[in-house]
């Protein structure tokens, strides 16, 4: 069982490179290349948007939301263009993921938002 994960694990990340390259073809529709972008810049970034020490939900976007995002990317690419990805991926392995570090910034700024309107309705509750 544990193989198969690995395995699964391996082949997940193979296909969210061919995505990022997917990305760039003009052959690839605009609402799916915003849907794409919206997913690798999450699942490329360094940051998560709910921490991983927070048990059960910290790995939930990661086991769940990410190969779902994933899933429903790769229907909206052409199949053509998905098959010249994957062979790109092939013919040049990835010396490590790319990074995509607007991910990182939006999930910093939702959680700037968060952490403020917390303050706020603190503070509101507060003065009443």
């Amino acid at each position: 069982m544990i193989s198969k994960l690995k395995q699964h694990a391996v082949t997940l990340k193979r296909e969210v490179y061919a995505l990022f390259i997917a990305s760039r073809d003009p052959r690839v529709p605009w609402y799916a290349k915003v849907f794409m972008g919206l997913i690798l810049a999450y699942a490329l970034s360094p940051i998560d948007l709910i921490p991983d020490f927070i048990p059960v939900f910290g790995y939930l976007d990661d086991l769940i939301i990410v190969p779902l995002g994933i899933t429903l990317a790769l229907k909206m690419v052409p199949a053509q263009v998905m098959s010249d990805a994957r062979k790109q991926v092939e013919e040049s392995p990835q010396q490590g993921k790319p990074i995509i570090r607007a991910g990182a910034i939006i999930i910093i700024v939702i959680w700037v938002i968060i952490f403020a309107a917390v303050i706020w309705f603190v503070v509101d509750a507060k003065g009443k």
